[in-house]
């Protein structure tokens, strides 16, 4: 049982937040639809509704469109870790929430595929890719330290260094073999993995 609730998020937080997801989309989208090297800044920020500087508020480029939705996973796992608080200790939580996450992340597998693909075709983009897995680890240390103040800090960080391993794991070879599996299924498995060897 988690020992405080997280701080809520005010309005303003939220309204950032929307914008920054309804730019995100939109460029995911138009990249798709179009491809990445004809998609223009103007037309993404007219398709949000946003002014050509808005847009640069919140991404510096095209680059960091793609790069947001990782972001984004990183925001769907400190909810799904708050959201399974009562899992029991930090490990639990963590093992409980990626599994929790990658389930729900499964409607969106054709898109995440695409992403990933997109992603591949930049080395700069792939370099920065592979720093997201050390985010997602901070993502986890920060909201196990709100959820359990009174624990060890380097505990915790150690937990969630060893937790979201599965979870790269998972998605790495889920990449590798291009969503042959359901996502589940490499998450279930690498579980399965590191309790063995644990």
């Amino acid at each position: 049982m988690h020992d405080r609730p997280l701080k809520p998020e005010g309005l303003r937080e939220q309204k950032r937040r929307l914008t920054f997801q309804r730019i995100a989309e939109v460029g995911l989208k138009s990249f798709l639809a179009k491809g990445y090297q004809e998609t223009t800044i103007d037309e993404i920020a007219a398709a949000a509704g946003i002014s050509r500087r808005t847009f640069f508020y919140y991404f510096k480029s095209k680059d960091d469109i793609l790069l947001a939705h990782q972001r984004g996973y990183m925001d769907a796992l400190r909810a799904s870790i708050t959201e399974n608080a009562s899992a029991g200790r930090p490990l639990d939580v963590i093992h409980q929430a990626t599994l929790r996450l990658v389930a729900r992340l499964q409607a969106e597998a054709p898109q995440l595929l695409e992403t990933a693909r997109l992603l591949r075709q930049s080395e700069s983009l792939r370099a920065r890719t592979r720093s997201n897995y050390l985010q997602l680890e901070q993502v986890a240390y920060e909201t196990l330290c709100e959820l359990f103040p009174t624990r060890d800090r380097d505990g915790l960080r150690l937990v969630s260094m060893i937790a979201v391993s599965p979870l790269r794991l998972s998605v790495d070879k889920w990449l590798q073999e291009d969503g042959k599996l359901p996502l589940i299924d490499y998450m279930e498995d690498a579980l399965k993995k590191w309790e063995a060897e644990i």
